[in-house]
Protein backbone atom coordinates (compact mmCIF):
# COMPACT_ATOMS: atom_id res chain seq x y z
CA UNK A 1 0.00 0.00 0.00
CA UNK A 2 1.10 3.27 -0.66
CA UNK A 3 2.90 5.58 2.37
CA UNK A 4 0.27 8.07 3.42
CA UNK A 5 1.13 11.49 4.99
CA UNK A 6 0.79 10.51 8.96
CA UNK A 7 3.75 7.40 7.56
CA UNK A 8 5.96 10.09 6.72
CA UNK A 9 8.93 11.47 8.82
CA UNK A 10 10.18 14.76 8.75
CA UNK A 11 13.92 15.39 8.04
CA UNK A 12 15.93 18.78 8.09
CA UNK A 13 19.46 18.51 7.10
CA UNK A 14 21.95 21.50 7.22
CA UNK A 15 25.66 22.33 7.76
CA UNK A 16 27.49 25.01 6.75
CA UNK A 17 29.16 26.05 3.81
CA UNK A 18 30.57 29.81 2.04
CA UNK A 19 30.49 32.04 5.07
CA UNK A 20 26.28 30.53 5.85
CA UNK A 21 24.94 27.06 6.15
CA UNK A 22 22.51 25.06 3.56
CA UNK A 23 19.76 22.90 4.55
CA UNK A 24 17.37 20.75 3.31
CA UNK A 25 13.60 19.90 4.43
CA UNK A 26 12.10 17.09 3.40
CA UNK A 27 9.79 13.73 3.68
CA UNK A 28 10.53 10.50 3.74
CA UNK A 29 9.05 6.90 5.15
CA UNK A 30 9.88 6.25 8.69
CA UNK A 31 12.49 3.85 7.77
CA UNK A 32 14.88 5.93 5.38
CA UNK A 33 18.15 6.84 6.24
CA UNK A 34 18.64 10.39 6.15
CA UNK A 35 22.85 9.99 6.65
CA UNK A 36 23.30 9.36 3.04
CA UNK A 37 21.47 12.25 2.14
CA UNK A 38 23.22 14.77 4.09
CA UNK A 39 26.89 13.41 3.36
CA UNK A 40 26.40 13.61 -0.62
CA UNK A 41 24.46 17.27 -0.10
CA UNK A 42 27.44 18.61 2.26
CA UNK A 43 29.81 17.22 -0.10
CA UNK A 44 27.71 18.95 -3.30
CA UNK A 45 28.25 22.09 -2.03
CA UNK A 46 31.69 21.92 -0.44
CA UNK A 47 32.81 21.22 -4.15
CA UNK A 48 30.99 24.27 -5.38
CA UNK A 49 32.81 26.51 -2.85
CA UNK A 50 36.04 24.93 -3.71
CA UNK A 51 35.72 25.32 -7.27
CA UNK A 52 34.20 28.78 -6.96
CA UNK A 53 35.31 30.53 -3.78
CA UNK A 54 37.27 33.68 -3.77
CA UNK A 55 38.54 32.75 -0.10
CA UNK A 56 40.01 29.76 -1.30
CA UNK A 57 43.53 30.65 -2.84
CA UNK A 58 43.87 27.13 -4.74
CA UNK A 59 39.94 27.44 -5.94
CA UNK A 60 39.45 26.81 -9.24
CA UNK A 61 38.16 30.22 -9.77
CA UNK A 62 41.23 31.96 -8.29
CA UNK A 63 43.14 29.75 -10.86
CA UNK A 64 41.69 31.66 -13.87
CA UNK A 65 42.21 35.05 -12.25
CA UNK A 66 45.31 34.36 -11.95
CA UNK A 67 46.05 33.32 -15.13
CA UNK A 68 48.35 35.27 -18.00
CA UNK A 69 45.68 37.06 -20.58
CA UNK A 70 45.32 34.49 -23.66
CA UNK A 71 45.89 31.30 -21.96
CA UNK A 72 43.98 28.79 -21.50
CA UNK A 73 43.11 27.32 -18.24
CA UNK A 74 41.30 23.67 -17.48
CA UNK A 75 38.02 23.82 -15.48
CA UNK A 76 35.93 21.61 -13.97
CA UNK A 77 32.39 21.38 -15.21
CA UNK A 78 30.42 22.70 -12.81
CA UNK A 79 32.40 25.90 -12.66
CA UNK A 80 32.04 26.08 -16.91
CA UNK A 81 28.71 25.80 -16.27
CA UNK A 82 28.31 28.90 -13.83
CA UNK A 83 30.53 31.01 -15.99
CA UNK A 84 28.76 30.56 -19.05
CA UNK A 85 24.76 31.29 -17.58
CA UNK A 86 27.21 34.44 -15.64
CA UNK A 87 28.07 36.03 -19.21
CA UNK A 88 24.76 35.06 -20.13
CA UNK A 89 23.18 37.35 -17.98
CA UNK A 90 25.33 39.58 -18.25
CA UNK A 91 25.06 39.95 -21.64
CA UNK A 92 21.63 40.07 -21.37
CA UNK A 93 21.95 43.17 -18.93
CA UNK A 94 24.44 45.48 -20.51
CA UNK A 95 26.86 44.34 -18.24
CA UNK A 96 24.61 45.42 -15.00
CA UNK A 97 25.69 41.72 -13.49
CA UNK A 98 29.36 41.40 -14.47
CA UNK A 99 31.41 38.55 -12.77
CA UNK A 100 34.67 40.61 -13.49
CA UNK A 101 34.31 42.74 -11.00
CA UNK A 102 36.59 40.85 -8.50
CA UNK A 103 39.16 43.22 -7.44
CA UNK A 104 36.31 46.09 -6.81
CA UNK A 105 34.97 43.72 -4.21
CA UNK A 106 38.34 42.98 -2.67
CA UNK A 107 39.04 46.40 -2.61
CA UNK A 108 35.81 48.01 -1.15
CA UNK A 109 36.69 45.24 1.68
CA UNK A 110 34.84 42.58 1.20
CA UNK A 111 36.97 39.83 0.43
CA UNK A 112 39.59 39.01 2.77
CA UNK A 113 41.28 42.01 3.42
CA UNK A 114 40.37 45.34 4.56
CA UNK A 115 39.19 48.18 1.98
CA UNK A 116 42.11 49.84 1.48
CA UNK A 117 41.93 53.30 -0.70
CA UNK A 118 44.60 52.59 -3.36
CA UNK A 119 42.85 50.16 -4.29
CA UNK A 120 39.73 51.71 -4.14
CA UNK A 121 41.31 54.37 -6.68
CA UNK A 122 42.18 52.06 -9.12
CA UNK A 123 39.46 50.00 -9.43
CA UNK A 124 37.18 53.16 -9.56
CA UNK A 125 39.40 55.05 -12.28
CA UNK A 126 40.34 51.72 -14.77
CA UNK A 127 38.67 51.35 -18.00
CA UNK A 128 36.38 48.53 -17.40
CA UNK A 129 35.19 46.33 -20.13
CA UNK A 130 32.27 43.58 -18.56
CA UNK A 131 33.61 40.12 -18.51
CA UNK A 132 31.28 39.21 -21.20
CA UNK A 133 33.91 40.75 -23.86
CA UNK A 134 36.62 39.50 -21.90
CA UNK A 135 36.31 36.00 -21.10
CA UNK A 136 35.99 33.17 -23.75
CA UNK A 137 34.48 29.98 -23.46
CA UNK A 138 35.42 26.54 -24.55
CA UNK A 139 32.97 24.24 -23.33
CA UNK A 140 33.94 21.52 -25.58
CA UNK A 141 37.26 21.21 -23.87
CA UNK A 142 36.26 22.59 -20.78
CA UNK A 143 38.65 25.30 -20.67
CA UNK A 144 38.35 29.16 -20.37
CA UNK A 145 40.72 31.99 -21.01
CA UNK A 146 40.45 35.94 -21.04
CA UNK A 147 41.74 38.51 -22.76
CA UNK A 148 43.12 40.93 -20.60
CA UNK A 149 43.58 40.70 -16.94
CA UNK A 150 40.64 40.45 -15.11
CA UNK A 151 39.83 39.16 -11.23
CA UNK A 152 36.32 37.28 -11.02
CA UNK A 153 33.74 36.84 -8.07
CA UNK A 154 31.03 34.53 -8.56
CA UNK A 155 29.40 36.08 -5.19
CA UNK A 156 26.05 36.82 -7.04
CA UNK A 157 25.03 33.57 -8.50
CA UNK A 158 27.57 30.78 -7.01
CA UNK A 159 24.99 30.19 -4.11
CA UNK A 160 22.38 29.96 -6.46
CA UNK A 161 24.08 26.79 -8.36
CA UNK A 162 24.91 25.19 -4.87
CA UNK A 163 20.79 25.26 -3.83
CA UNK A 164 20.73 23.89 -7.23
CA UNK A 165 23.54 21.30 -6.29
CA UNK A 166 21.32 20.63 -3.59
CA UNK A 167 18.41 19.78 -5.62
CA UNK A 168 20.08 17.55 -8.04
CA UNK A 169 21.16 15.85 -4.85
CA UNK A 170 17.39 15.53 -3.37
CA UNK A 171 16.35 13.76 -6.68
CA UNK A 172 19.13 11.57 -6.91
CA UNK A 173 18.11 9.54 -3.68
CA UNK A 174 14.75 9.91 -4.82
CA UNK A 175 13.21 12.98 -2.72
CA UNK A 176 10.13 13.64 -4.64
CA UNK A 177 8.95 16.63 -2.45
CA UNK A 178 11.79 19.28 -1.07
CA UNK A 179 12.62 23.13 0.18
CA UNK A 180 16.22 23.52 -0.26
CA UNK A 181 18.18 26.55 0.65
CA UNK A 182 21.86 28.92 0.92
CA UNK A 183 21.10 31.81 3.07
CA UNK A 184 18.47 33.87 0.94
CA UNK A 185 18.53 31.61 -2.16
CA UNK A 186 16.16 28.60 -1.73
CA UNK A 187 14.54 26.19 -4.49
CA UNK A 188 11.31 24.03 -3.83
CA UNK A 189 11.08 20.61 -5.53
CA UNK A 190 7.24 18.94 -5.58
CA UNK A 191 5.29 19.89 -3.20
CA UNK A 192 4.95 19.12 0.47
CA UNK A 193 3.38 15.56 1.19
CA UNK A 194 -0.38 16.66 1.35
CA UNK A 195 0.11 18.52 -1.81
CA UNK A 196 0.73 22.22 -1.09
CA UNK A 197 3.32 24.16 -1.89
CA UNK A 198 6.02 25.00 0.14
CA UNK A 199 5.53 28.35 2.42
CA UNK A 200 8.93 31.08 1.73
CA UNK A 201 8.57 34.37 3.14
CA UNK A 202 10.28 37.65 1.60
CA UNK A 203 12.06 38.99 4.20
CA UNK A 204 11.54 42.55 5.19
CA UNK A 205 14.24 44.85 4.63
CA UNK A 206 15.74 45.69 7.99
CA UNK A 207 18.60 45.71 9.06
CA UNK A 208 17.47 45.05 12.70
CA UNK A 209 15.30 42.63 12.71
CA UNK A 210 14.45 39.66 10.78
CA UNK A 211 10.73 39.87 10.20
CA UNK A 212 8.56 38.51 6.94
CA UNK A 213 7.15 40.93 4.50
CA UNK A 214 5.48 39.14 2.36
CA UNK A 215 4.63 35.00 1.61
CA UNK A 216 5.51 33.26 -1.41
CA UNK A 217 4.23 29.72 -2.36
CA UNK A 218 6.67 27.74 -3.91
CA UNK A 219 6.49 24.40 -6.61
CA UNK A 220 9.11 23.40 -8.95
CA UNK A 221 10.60 27.22 -8.94
CA UNK A 222 13.56 29.11 -7.41
CA UNK A 223 13.56 31.95 -5.17
CA UNK A 224 16.51 34.45 -4.73
CA UNK A 225 16.69 37.93 -2.81
CA UNK A 226 19.33 40.34 -3.13
CA UNK A 227 19.46 43.30 -0.90
CA UNK A 228 21.75 45.88 0.79
CA UNK A 229 20.53 45.49 4.42
CA UNK A 230 22.67 42.90 5.58
CA UNK A 231 26.10 43.20 4.14
CA UNK A 232 27.80 46.92 3.65
CA UNK A 233 30.87 49.13 4.14
CA UNK A 234 30.71 52.43 6.02
CA UNK A 235 32.30 55.49 4.22
CA UNK A 236 32.21 58.32 6.80
CA UNK A 237 28.36 58.37 7.77
CA UNK A 238 27.04 56.29 4.64
CA UNK A 239 26.30 52.74 4.40
CA UNK A 240 27.33 50.97 1.07
CA UNK A 241 26.26 48.24 -0.31
CA UNK A 242 27.94 45.26 -0.98
CA UNK A 243 26.44 45.05 -4.66
CA UNK A 244 28.87 46.40 -6.86
CA UNK A 245 27.89 49.06 -9.76
CA UNK A 246 29.86 47.64 -12.37
CA UNK A 247 29.82 51.17 -14.40
CA UNK A 248 32.09 53.12 -11.35
CA UNK A 249 33.64 49.94 -9.52
CA UNK A 250 32.18 50.86 -6.25
CA UNK A 251 29.35 49.80 -4.44
CA UNK A 252 25.93 51.03 -4.97
CA UNK A 253 24.60 54.37 -4.03
CA UNK A 254 21.29 53.88 -5.00
CA UNK A 255 19.46 51.15 -5.20
CA UNK A 256 15.99 49.29 -3.90
CA UNK A 257 16.44 48.01 -0.45
CA UNK A 258 15.80 44.36 -2.21
CA UNK A 259 14.90 42.45 -4.65
CA UNK A 260 13.41 38.83 -5.22
CA UNK A 261 13.11 36.94 -8.41
CA UNK A 262 11.19 33.90 -9.26
CA UNK A 263 12.81 31.41 -11.63
CA UNK A 264 13.74 27.61 -12.97
CA UNK A 265 16.57 27.06 -11.50
CA UNK A 266 18.20 29.24 -8.00
CA UNK A 267 21.35 30.01 -9.92
CA UNK A 268 19.36 32.32 -12.88
CA UNK A 269 17.50 33.57 -9.99
CA UNK A 270 20.37 34.57 -8.26
CA UNK A 271 22.36 36.12 -10.67
CA UNK A 272 18.83 38.16 -11.88
CA UNK A 273 18.27 39.44 -8.47
CA UNK A 274 21.59 40.80 -8.45
CA UNK A 275 21.76 42.70 -12.00
CA UNK A 276 18.16 43.55 -10.71
CA UNK A 277 19.69 45.79 -7.71
CA UNK A 278 22.15 47.40 -10.28
CA UNK A 279 18.89 48.24 -12.93
CA UNK A 280 16.61 49.46 -10.01
CA UNK A 281 13.14 49.52 -10.41
CA UNK A 282 12.38 52.34 -12.74
CA UNK A 283 14.21 50.20 -15.26
CA UNK A 284 14.14 47.09 -13.50
CA UNK A 285 9.74 46.55 -14.12
CA UNK A 286 9.92 47.39 -17.45
CA UNK A 287 13.12 45.37 -18.15
CA UNK A 288 11.38 42.38 -16.14
CA UNK A 289 8.39 42.56 -18.43
CA UNK A 290 9.96 42.20 -21.56
CA UNK A 291 11.66 39.26 -20.40
CA UNK A 292 9.19 37.61 -18.52
CA UNK A 293 10.63 37.30 -15.28
CA UNK A 294 8.86 37.52 -11.91
CA UNK A 295 10.44 40.13 -10.19
CA UNK A 296 9.26 42.21 -6.70
CA UNK A 297 11.48 45.70 -5.39
CA UNK A 298 11.22 46.70 -2.37
CA UNK A 299 12.30 49.94 -1.63
CA UNK A 300 13.48 51.71 1.20
CA UNK A 301 9.90 53.40 2.01
CA UNK A 302 8.85 49.81 2.91
CA UNK A 303 6.43 50.16 -0.14
CA UNK A 304 6.71 47.25 -2.79
CA UNK A 305 6.53 46.59 -6.56
CA UNK A 306 5.87 43.68 -8.34
CA UNK A 307 6.68 42.51 -11.96
CA UNK A 308 4.69 40.92 -13.83
CA UNK A 309 5.94 37.63 -15.92
CA UNK A 310 5.65 34.23 -15.86
CA UNK A 311 8.15 31.35 -13.46
CA UNK A 312 10.70 30.49 -16.31
CA UNK A 313 10.89 26.75 -16.67
CA UNK A 314 13.89 24.76 -15.87
CA UNK A 315 13.96 24.16 -18.92
CA UNK A 316 14.10 27.28 -20.58
CA UNK A 317 15.18 29.75 -17.58
CA UNK A 318 14.87 33.39 -18.51
CA UNK A 319 18.47 34.70 -19.49
CA UNK A 320 19.57 31.57 -21.11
Amino acid sequence: MPKTFTDLTRHTLNGPTMGTRWSALFHAASDFDPVPVETAMAAAVAEVDAQMSTWKPDSDLNRLSAANPGEWILLPPQLMEVLAAGLEVGRATGGAFDIGMGDAVTAWGFGTDPAEEARIRAARVKPRRPAHEVLELDRAQGRARKSEAMVFDLSGIAKGYGVDRLAQTAKAFGIEGALLAIDGELRAIGTQPDGSAWTVAVEAPDPDRRAPHSIIELTDTAVATSGDYRHWVEVGKRRLSHTMDPRRGMPLTASPASVTVLAGTCMIADAWATAMMVIGQERGLPFARSVGLSVLFIGHEKAASTGTGYFASEETPVGA
